[in-house]
């Protein structure tokens, strides 16, 4: 298997395959977030209505597949996603449990509610994208390489996908981190992604590109 393309969204930095999309000055991970979504102009309203771990993976998603065409090359059942993270929802959590604590203002707001699970981040990359395939979102400590890949692996040899969007996607008040790419099986790769730099899925190649993900954005090719 073969990683085609990756992405990675760390402020103040937007990253394709290891070069700078984007660079946005924001003091608010909040506002990061919605410059980055103006910028890359973006028509997608329901962006606005997600939190911020959302948010950070649609974006993300958005740099990674943006003219992939997935759905030409693969049945969308067979578009696998594996993400793994650390605060799970814990931001959106506290938010909820704010709004139920005082019960003589007791107003939960089912906006907010219903983003109290990470793998909500996965359904709306699958609804923006039309993927119908087997995804999951993991719960590490920090970018786990050995995991991502035994999880992948696993999908391809039960033959359960035919390319699968992976990686490490982080989300907690000032702490923003992603990390996607997108893995295809080598035969197809070569014939339909062109990858410009050839990269074998194992856990060294995911360390690497987990060891590029720095919080100060001085990585990448200007």
């Amino acid at each position: 298997m073969l990683i085609t393309r990756y992405s990675a969204v760390n402020p103040p930095v937007l990253l394709f395959n290891g070069s700078i999309v984007l660079r946005i000055a924001a003091n608010e991970s909040t506002d990061f977030l919605k410059s980055s979504y103006r910028e890359l102009k973006i028509s997608y309203p329901k962006f606005f209505k997600m939190d911020n771990l959302c948010k950070l993976a649609f974006l993300s998603a958005e740099i990674l597949l943006k003219d992939a065409e997935l759905l030409t090359k693969y049945p969308s059942e067979e578009i696998g996603m594996i993400i793994l993270n650390s605060s799970s929802s814990l931001e959106t959590d506290e938010k909820h449990q704010e709004s139920i604590s005082d019960r003589e203002n007791y107003f939960p707001s089912p906006s907010v509610f219903v983003y109290t699970l990470p793998n909500i981040m996965t359904g709306e990359i699958a609804i923006r994208h039309k993927i119908k395939g087997e995804n999951g979102v993991f719960i590490s400590e920090k970018p786990d390489a050995g995991m991502i890949f035994t999880l992948v692996d696993e999908l391809f040899s039960r033959k359960r996908v035919s390319c699968c969007i992976t990686g490490w996607v982080e989300s907690y008040h000032s702490r923003l981190s992603s990390c996607l790419m997108l893995v295809e099986n080598e035969e197809k790769a070569k014939t339909v992604s062109q990858p410009q730099e050839i990269i074998i899925f194992d856990p060294s190649n995911l360390e690497r590109l987990f060891k590029e993900d720095k919080q100060d954005g001085t990585y990448g090719k200007a």
